[in-house]
């Protein structure tokens, strides 16, 4: 029975790796430019794969949307970890905020497609919740130890207020006054 396991999982092959990897980067791409209803077709040509090999990875649209959407929450968690290590924790700590806010410019065109893939799954939502949390959790810890910002602020607030932000994106100068409102937010934090 062991055999049977051991052989069933096999170690996915780096043709295939790669290929994924560019279905969601052009999947990314082809969603940032407002694109979220283009083909699945569209996808796997700038891609440079078949359709087929798209369907293997992503048997529906809503799963290519799910993908993307981790993936852009895994980039955040990973810029989080990156910056938890070096230099000013409070400039690290506005960075990551910064980072959210042109992360939601850049890619405005992909927000309805995030938006679906966000609400259509309650693992999906937990997942995002918990590793944008962690990411807060980290950079405000360190900010916190080193006396740098306020402490009785949580990881979970600090998520509340960068939504909040996220909410006001109505008007053409949304995105400098989001970054206005991220420094306002960082400087309210500081220990005086």
């Amino acid at each position: 029975m062991e055999h049977e396991t051991a052989k069933t999982r096999r170690k996915e092959r780096t043709d295939s790796i790669r290929n994924r990897e560019k279905l969601l980067a052009a999947a990314t791409e082809i969603f940032s430019a407002g694109a979220s209803q283009a083909s699945l077709e569209a996808v796997a040509r700038a891609a440079g794969v078949g359709i087929g090999t798209l369907y293997r990875h992503f048997p529906t649209r809503e799963s290519l949307f799910e993908a993307v959407y981790r993936h852009e929450v895994d980039l955040l968690g990973e810029l989080a970890e990156k910056l938890g290590g070096e230099g000013d924790p409070v400039e690290a700590l506005k960075t990551w905020l910064q980072s959210n806010i042109r992360l939601v410019a850049t890619k405005k065109g992909m927000i309805e497609a995030l938006q679906l893939a966000a609400h259509g799954s309650s693992d999906l939502k937990a997942y995002s919740y918990e590793r944008m949390v962690g990411a807060l959790r980290l950079l405000r810890d360190r900010a916190a130890a080193a006396g740098a910002i306020r402490d009785d602020v949580p990881a979970e607030d600090l998520l509340r207020t960068l939504v909040g932000i996220f909410y006001a994106q109505s008007s053409p100068e949304w995105h400098p006054a989001a970054l206005r409102m991220v420094d306002v937010f960082v400087d309210g934090l500081r220990k005086r």
